[in-house]
This record gives C-alpha cells, sequence and structure tokens, in this order.
C-alpha cells in the first residue's frame, strides 16, 4: 500500500514534466531557429561575399601577369585522322582562341 502514493505522485511528477518539456521544446525551436537565422544572414553570407571579392581580385591579379606559354610542334600533339564535323574541322568543340592552339600555333 505504501507504493500507490509514490505511483500517484510519480504520476503527477511525469505528467508535469511532460507538460513543462513541451512548453520548453516550442520555446528552444524558436531560439535556434532565430540563432541559426542570423548566423546565415550576419555569419554565412557575408563570409561568402568576402571569398568571392577574393577570388575576384586574386583574379585581376592573375590576368595582369599572364602569358600564354609558347608553341611547341611536338609530333605526338594533335594527330588528327579525320576532321572534326563542325566548323573548319581542325578545332575541337570548345575551342578557346585565346587559351588553345591548333597545329600550327595560337590563332591570335
Amino acid at each position: 500500500m505504501a507504493s500507490l502514493p509514490l505511483k500517484q505522485a510519480f504520476r503527477s511528477f511525469s505528467r508535469s514534466a511532460v507538460r513543462l518539456s513541451a512548453e520548453a521544446d516550442a520555446h528552444s525551436h524558436e531560439a535556434g531557429e532565430r540563432l541559426w537565422r542570423n548566423l546565415s544572414l550576419f555569419v554565412a553570407f557575408p563570409a561568402i561575399a568576402l571569398c568571392g571579392l577574393n577570388v575576384y581580385l586574386a583574379e585581376l591579379e592573375h590576368k595582369k601577369h599572364f602569358h600564354r606559354p609558347e608553341y611547341k610542334p611536338y609530333e605526338y600533339i594533335h594527330i588528327r585522322t579525320k576532321k572534326f564535323p563542325w566548323g573548319d574541322g581542325n578545332r575541337a568543340l570548345f575551342f578557346n582562341p585565346k587559351k588553345n592552339w591548333v597545329p600550327g600555333g595560337y590563332v591570335e
């Protein structure tokens, strides 16, 4: 019989704990949502912008000092058994005249 009051006390304690945890859970979700929203807006997006600016400035510096390597007509490069089916047949599909060369040298 002594265990009956103990069970009732435990039952009332567990009910109040569930009720309090549900209320606390709602508040913790709001706080977590607010935290991640603020971290995204004030930390992540500015960090992405700064990284993008850094890459842009580094690329500008790279373009100032860019020089094309000289063309060396190795016999094993650009072996063509048949022409490409587009254009003049000498340039690949993604040919870039500023960077790539064709047999005989650069286009530009």
